[in-house]
This record gives C-alpha cells, sequence and structure tokens, in this order.
C-alpha cells in the first residue's frame, strides 16, 4: 500500500513539513527533504498501528493526482510512502530464541509478578518499552 504525502518546502530557516492527507493529524517534518520523508514513514506506521489497535478501518489511499487538485497543497512537493500492512499485523507467530536460564528465570519472575504469561510478558515490554532495572 503506498499513501501519498504532501511536503511543504523548508527553507535554511525552516524544516520540511509532511501531511498524509488519507490519514487524519498524521503529519511530520525533517530538516531535509530524505529526513521528512523517512519522518513521514514513521509517522504513517505509528498512526496505522494505533488505528489497528483501537479497532478502526484503515483508509485506502488516494491518488496523488486527486490530491494535487486541492487549493491547500498548491506548491507543495508530493512523494509516496511504501507501507506493508503485513508488518503491522496481529497474526500470532512462534519464535524460537536462545536466552541464558538466568535472563529466563528474570523473565519468567517477571512476568508471574506482572500475572501474565512468557509471551504476553515480553510482547507487552516490547510494545510499552518497559523501564530497565
Amino acid at each position: 500500500m503506498n499513501y501519498p504525502i504532501a511536503i511543504e518546502p523548508g527553507d535554511d530557516h525552516h524544516a520540511y513539513g509532511v501531511v498524509v492527507p488519507d490519514l487524519p493529524g498524521c503529519f511530520s517534518a525533517g530538516d531535509t527533504l530524505d529526513e521528512a520523508i523517512a519522518n513521514a514513514h514513521e509517522a504513517i506506521a505509528l498512526w496505522l498501528e494505533t488505528v489497528m489497535d483501537d479497532g478502526g478501518t484503515i483508509p485506502a489511499p488516494s491518488s496523488v493526482e486527486s490530491l494535487q487538485k486541492q487549493p491547500e497543497f498548491s506548491g507543495w512537493i508530493w512523494a509516496v510512502v511504501p507501507v506493508d500492512l503485513a508488518k503491522l499485523s496481529d497474526r500470532v507467530e512462534r519464535v524460537n530464541i536462545t536466552l541464558p536460564a538466568r535472563v529466563l528465570r528474570r523473565i519468567d519472575a517477571a512476568a508471574r509478578a506482572a500475572g501474565e504469561s512468557r509471551s504476553g510478558y515480553l510482547a507487552r515490554c516490547a510494545i510499552m518499552g518497559e523501564p530497565h532495572s
């Protein structure tokens, strides 16, 4: 899936601003054009993950041609950001990892203390950014 992005040109004193017209409230910026596009990719992925987590519907991307006709984007630069929805899927996958026994014991103890399974605990830590202790 490819989402068009509108990029407001920057200059020596202003960053490039990025709007994703198909995703309300999704915007980004960057000091260079390349940075603006990379940051837009991250913003789109986070926007889509949030919608998926909330059980919402992912909007289909519009064509660049139809968006270019909108007067609010006059003089803006257009690019397309590819998004792999499969990477945002909640499909469960079995994984096999190797950990030192000491680390596994600590994970299991923390999972028990949190009332979670090992898999649930590790997933939550990855999603929520579990603080280091």
